[in-house]
């Protein structure tokens, strides 16, 4: 029997062609690089968190390749809220769907930005609440229930364009997730890196110029999975999942747990663009030999086992 499999998926308003995106941070701000992305074939991209001000970010060395994975401190470099139109309109014209990732010290910040971000034609926005390295723009942000229902609530009231929320690992991530769905987020993004350190032995120092950054790839894959799965069954609205995918069994994986869509990012270090297409294959065939025609067929299966 042939089946007429469709893996389109849609976050809100967000309508994406397949359940892959490009995961913030990864790229950087070049609009040809996140044009390349799409045309290999991404259902979307995520652009680098911007800030009101432009950030230069840490000195070098910012990143660091471990056994199980990496270690960035990066500083959430990006050319600040001038650099939004840069990025945003090129991309906007050839037709990708495009979400903005904010980053904000306080609320009113994080409403300035979200509103250039929908005037220069975002698609969506993505609430960075969880950088582990960014000091009074990251996760101590999204660990304050208090903080993030004021955020959500303020960018909610000043723009249209669908609000995801970017929450990385901590004790109380359900209930901060269920927070952000009743200030009315649209999506719950998880999770981000998570902190981590490398120290040289024989140097006797740590070797990030922050000493310490987020760890990704695939050791984060796990608990990624296993928060997905948790936060599934708390809230009602979709879950973007993002933590070591790098292959389409992997993003099955983060399917079947309760995610709508992932997000790709190490992976692109390691692996060329075109592991969209090679993920979005595997799925395709997966949902062939399991007799499912949508992704909706199995977002969230794993809970009925």
């Amino acid at each position: 029997m042939i089946y007429m499999i469709d893996l389109s998926v849609a976050i809100s308003s967000l309508k994406l062609r397949n359940p892959t995106l490009l995961a913030s941070g990864i790229i950087g701000t070049s609009p040809s690089l996140l044009l390349r992305v799409f045309k290999a074939g991404a259902g979307g991209v995520v652009t680098k968190s911007f800030t009101r001000e432009p950030k230069e970010g840490y000195a070098t060395p910012i990143i660091i390749s471990v056994k199980c994975g990496f270690i960035n401190a990066v500083g959430l470099t990006n050319p600040g809220i001038k650099g939004v139109l840069e990025i945003v309109k090129p991309l906007r014209e050839k037709k990708v769907p495009i979400v903005v990732s904010i980053a904000g010290s306080s609320v009113e910040e994080f409403v300035e930005l979200a509103t250039v971000a929908e005037k220069a034609g975002a698609n969506a926005l993505e609430l960075n609440l969880s950088c582990p390295h960014a000091e009074k723009r990251g996760i101590e942000i999204g660990m304050d229930s208090e903080a993030v229902s004021r955020i959500v609530e303020e960018v909610k009231s000043s723009v249209k364009i669908p609000v995801f929320v970017k929450l990385g690992l901590m004790d109380n991530i359900i209930n901060i997730a269920s927070v952000a769905e009743e200030s009315g987020a649209d999506a719950i993004v998880l999770i981000n890196t998570i902190k981590a350190m490398y120290i040289d032995i024989w140097v006797k120092k740590p070797v990030l110029s922050n000493k310490i950054g987020g760890l990704s790839g695939p050791s984060i894959h796990p608990i990624a999975v296993r928060v997905i799965y948790e936060v599934y069954k708390k809230v009602n609205i979709p879950i973007i999942g993002v933590g070591g995918v790098d292959s389409w069994e992997s993003a099955v994986e983060m399917i079947l747990a309760g995610a709508s869509a992932v997000q790709l990012g190490s992976a692109l270090v390691y692996k060329d663009y075109s592991i969209f297409n090679e993920i979005c294959n595997g799925i395709k065939e997966y949902m062939i030999k399991n007799g499912f025609r949508k992704i909706y067929d199995f977002v969230g299966l794993a809970h009925d086992a």
